[in-house]
Formats: structure tokens, C-alpha cells, sequence
């Protein structure tokens, strides 16, 4: 195909793509029982910059106020799975964070 100039008159059209949303830059993490009491809240937003794992959400989330009680038994599941500290996570993913469980 050949790389050719416009035609006289003929105008020249444009697209432009939309920018994606500030949404796509957030990791949306949903917190249960003993967890969502301690931040204050059953789901938190936090910027997606320098998280790729599930170890790098855990290390957030203990970082914020209250976030401190956060343990290492913590159960992670990464889109309705179970998942391991060193999954990778994207901003498109659903994130669910819960205490240990007991129970017989």
C-alpha cells in the first residue's frame, strides 16, 4: 500500500482513542470480617504503581492506619482463587483479603 498525500480539498479525520480512566489505575481490594473492622471499611482503592504481587497488596494494606493487624496466615484470593504471595495482580483483578480461619 502506498503512502499517499490527500487529495485536494479532501479533509483530514482524526481519532482519538479515550485516555483510560483513573479507575484503571486503582487496585480495588475487598476486606472481610476482623480485616474490614480494622481499616474501617469492606473495600479499599489503592493506587496500582509498584504492585504486582500479591505480597506488594498485603504490604500496602499494613502500611495504612489499622492496617497493622494484618497477619501472615493471612487467606488472599485473586479472582474467587486462593492465592499465594507471589501471584501477580493487575488493577483488572478482584482482590479479596480475610483472617485466618478457624473452625471445626
Amino acid at each position: 500500500m502506498q503512502n499517499r498525500a490527500p487529495a485536494k480539498g479532501a479533509r483530514l479525520i482524526l481519532r482519538v482513542m479515550a485516555l483510560p480512566s483513573s479507575q484503571s489505575h486503582l487496585i480495588r481490594v475487598q476486606l472481610f470480617a476482623r480485616y474490614a473492622e480494622l481499616l474501617g471499611s469492606d473495600s479499599i482503592e489503592l493506587p496500582a504503581q509498584g504492585i504486582t504481587t500479591v505480597a506488594d497488596v498485603l504490604d500496602r494494606l499494613r502500611a495504612l492506619p489499622g492496617g497493622g493487624g494484618i497477619g501472615a496466615a493471612t487467606l488472599v484470593a485473586v479472582n474467587l482463587r486462593q492465592a499465594k504471595p507471589g501471584v501477580r495482580v493487575t488493577a483488572q483483578d478482584e482482590i479479596a483479603i480475610l483472617p485466618p480461619l478457624a473452625g471445626g
